[in-house]
């Protein structure tokens, strides 16, 4: 406004009293921790198609589980990941003088300041090899240092992790709690490729609302080696943006078809999944007639709330959109016109998800609310520099169990005006 008027004439001012729109965030761009002979060390690279990750960090001969677990991403939707490359593999059919260079790169950590100051422009000397549970979970050296997992703490816009491959307890633990402490991301896990006795002993990881796991390895085609077991995550990874684009993060990432995939290491029976599914374990089953599919939608909660992956999956895509486009709001002056704008804001977004298909409730009133008042800001809130709304939303479920009760009737029955 201006600070004068001092001549007579007319004075043209914006005045900004309307409401702020809120964006949903994107849900299905995804982390992804691996070994490849190729590429950067230690530094998060966007990957938006197969053959851009093949430049970057090889083909299929050039890392154990990367390769596929990228190809099956985008095979089966995805379009969007960023790869940290934590080191060569240990472990691939190479000639002496590439194991040699293998074991040097693993024995590396090398930073984007480290590479930076080496001599000749990004290589630094053999230091102490460090393990490979170590490699995966990263330190946190500030910025441009980070190495592992603590890369992805530089990027936003990640919603999903995954390690194809690594069934460590202590690198699953730091994927689950990556998530539970940032609350913006959900990890996808991986089981072991066998089972020694019967499935009640496959061993999953910890409880957490924030993560889930998926049990068999699937089967795809190699080109040096045919075909060969590999683990599900990456695949897994693709069907959960297949959905968020096709239908939207609160469809459950299950009944999906898994592109690509050839086989099962274990063919898991219905009897077999009763056990498992109370367990927070996905399977993936051949269906008769119907393909290799995913076939559970569970997160690894045992808390009921929080049991199905997109229930989960919704809220933080909810909580994550309004934390974001609501900060204009920090250092407003907190009466109740404040509290109005904030209020038709939150509404307004929860309305266009309710009118998507992602919440209970045959009206707008009946699937969620927002409570912005002076009952929720009492002076002492706001004395403190406080202001608080509670949200309230009714989640849609998916139908796990499907149940038709068929009975007989008399013969003859109908109806007569």
């Amino acid at each position: 406004m201006a600070t004068s008027y001092l001549s007579p004439g007319v004075y043209v001012e914006e005045v900004d009293r309307g409401s702020k729109p809120i964006e949903a965030v994107g849900t299905n761009t995804v982390g992804f921790l691996g070994e490849s002979m190729m590429g950067p060390v230690n530094q998060a690279v966007l990957v938006t198609n197969w053959t851009q990750f093949v430049k970057t960090f090889g083909d299929f001969t050039q890392s154990t589980f990367l390769a596929h677990a990228i190809y099956g991403f985008f095979n089966n939707g995805g379009s969007r990941c960023y790869i940290v490359n934590v080191g060569a593999p240990a472990n691939l059919d190479l000639s002496p003088a590439d194991k040699a260079a293998a074991a040097d790169k693993a024995a590396m950590v090398i930073t984007p300041a480290a590479a930076a100051a080496a001599p000749g422009g990004g290589t630094t000397p053999p230091g102490p090899r460090v393990d490979n549970d170590a490699r995966y979970i990263g330190k946190d050296m500030g910025p441009g240092a980070r190495t592992g997992l603590k890369c992805f703490e530089e990027i936003e816009e990640i919603s999903l992790v995954a390690a194809p491959g690594q069934l460590s307890a202590a690198v699953q633990d730091a994927l689950l709690t990556h998530c539970e402490v940032r609350k913006d991301r959900f990890a996808i896990l991986d089981s072991a490729e066998t089972v020694a006795g019967g499935v009640d002993r496959l061993v999953r990881p910890r409880d957490s609302k924030y993560g889930a796991f998926y049990f068999p390895w699937i089967q795809v085609y190699d080109p040096e080696r045919g075909n060969v077991f590999i683990p599900p995550s990456g695949h897994c990874a693709g069907v959960y943006a297949r959905t968020d684009t096709e239908r939207g993060v609160h469809k459950a990432p299950a009944n999906e078809i898994v592109r690509g995939a050839l086989g099962l290491r274990y063919q898991i029976s219905r009897g077999e999944q009763d056990i498992l599914n109370p367990r927070g374990i996905n399977c993936i089953r051949l269906m008769q007639g119907g393909g290799i599919r995913i076939w559970g939608a569970r997160t690894l909660s045992s808390d009921p709330s929080w049991r199905y992956i997109n229930v989960r999956r919704l809220f933080i895509m909810v909580e994550t959109s309004i934390e974001r486009a609501t900060q204009w709001v920090v250092f407003e002056p907190n009466d109740f016109r404040l509290w109005k704008r904030v209020t038709r804001t939150i509404t307004s977004f929860l309305t266009l998800i309710w009118r998507q298909g992602a919440l209970m409730g045959e009206t707008p009133e009946k699937s969620f609310y927002v409570k912005c008042d002076d009952e929720t800001n009492p002076p002492e809130v706001i004395d403190v520099g406080q202001l608080i709304v509670e949200i309230g939303l009714a989640p849609v479920k998916p139908a796990e169990f499907v149940i038709f009760r068929i009975g007989q009737m008399p013969a003859g029955g109908g109806v007569s005006e």
